[in-house]
């Protein structure tokens, strides 16, 4: 009941706050982007994750994932009380006051006072976190790149999944991931269409290379994605994606398209032909210590593998060079993801 009451009065200072500060205008917003080292921060966040651990002493203490659309920043909470931690969740935007401090290389933040913000008062505009460029475009290129597939059946495949307009809005929302690569609502159509664009060069310099069955194989090995995740209004993943993962989800949707493509064609798909689209979905993540129960086993599937790994390490390392809140360093922060630093250059530092 106390924890309920001093959250209640710290709301009725900041409202109190928000009426002098409005005599003058509104403050513009401080983004995650712009904090530097020893800058003190009072500002609302959108709460990604939150996690309660014990220190040595075992004594509690919070470590929140605190996001807007140019960023994210963790914060520390130390001495926490359970209940209090009980009064947000991640999704929540939350009031955050605290300093900004540089640990083991990279910008963290001492929270001081952590406390739920009503809605209202918070931009949505302020944490989407949106694809750098617009998904309209690239799902435009996607059909003409499927639609170009010679084989009759294989367009009708990719016919039935592009004319499914629940999953096609979802391709073009989804993240790819939820904190590696095109981490972001529309991540994972730019991810497609940039492994496609690649698999359709690759394949005039490699004839031994099946053009349909790899171009493919880039649409549905991380289809499952648009149910194993959820972005509104914070990247996590659903139940199904947790119990399923994304792979299994994919073998499901396609066994679901391959029943409607038969069904137009009025006849089977060749057997050889279904396993190796199931063997490009099972086998993507390269390596059995990644997730997949199967190795790349064809020319396509080792093909479709480097692609995938080629296009998402890119795009982790250019957006972990942009995003760096170091601007004063020519080096970002040792990456545990990456195992190293990653050097910006001299010229981006200045």
């Amino acid at each position: 009941m106390r924890s309920f009451r001093v959250s209640v009065v710290r709301s009725l200072l900041f409202a109190e706050n928000r009426e002098d500060l409005s005599e003058s205008g509104p403050m513009p917003r401080v983004c995650v982007k712009e904090l530097k080292d020893g800058d003190s921060v009072n500002e609302i966040f959108l709460l990604a994750d939150k996690q309660l651990r014990a220190n040595r002493n075992a004594n509690l203490y919070l470590l929140a994932t605190l996001r807007d659309r140019t960023g994210v920043i963790s914060g520390l909470m130390w001495n926490v009380a359970e209940d209090s931690a009980l009064e947000f969740s991640a999704g929540d935007y939350v009031r955050v006051r605290g300093k900004v401090q540089v640990y083991q290389g990279g910008l963290q933040m001492i929270v001081t006072h952590i406390d739920p913000a009503p809605e209202a008062s918070a931009n949505p505009e302020d944490f989407h976190v949106q694809s750098q460029a617009n998904a309209a475009p690239q799902l435009a290129r996607l059909k003409e790149l499927l639609l170009s597939l010679q084989s009759l059946p294989l367009r009708t495949l990719a016919e039935c999944f592009l004319e499914d307009d629940a999953l096609i809005t979802g391709l073009c929302a989804a993240p790819a991931g939820v904190k590696a690569h095109h981490a972001y609502m529309g991540g994972l159509i730019e991810h497609v269409v940039g492994m496609s664009e690649v698999a359709d060069r690759l394949c005039t310099l490699y004839p031994v290379l099946n053009r349909d069955l790899l171009l493919l194989g880039v649409l549905l090995h991380d289809l499952g994605k648009v149910r194993e995740l959820s972005w509104d209004p914070t990247l996590a993943y659903t139940d199904e994606g947790q119990l399923l993962g994304h792979i299994n989800i994919a073998v499901e949707m396609l066994n679901e398209k391959l029943k409607a493509a038969e069904s137009r064609l009025g006849q089977s798909f060749n057997a050889e032909t279904v396993l190796r689209l199931k063997h490009m979905i099972l086998s993507h993540h390269g390596t059995l210590g990644f997730g997949s129960p199967v190795l790349p086993m064809t020319p396509e599937a080792i093909t479709l593998h480097y692609i995938d790994n080629l296009d998402a390490r890119l795009n982790e390392f250019s957006r972990s060079i942009a995003d760096d809140l170091n601007g004063d360093s020519s080096w970002t922060p040792f990456s545990p993801r990456l195992e190293r630093r990653l050097f910006k250059g001299h010229d981006r530092a200045k």
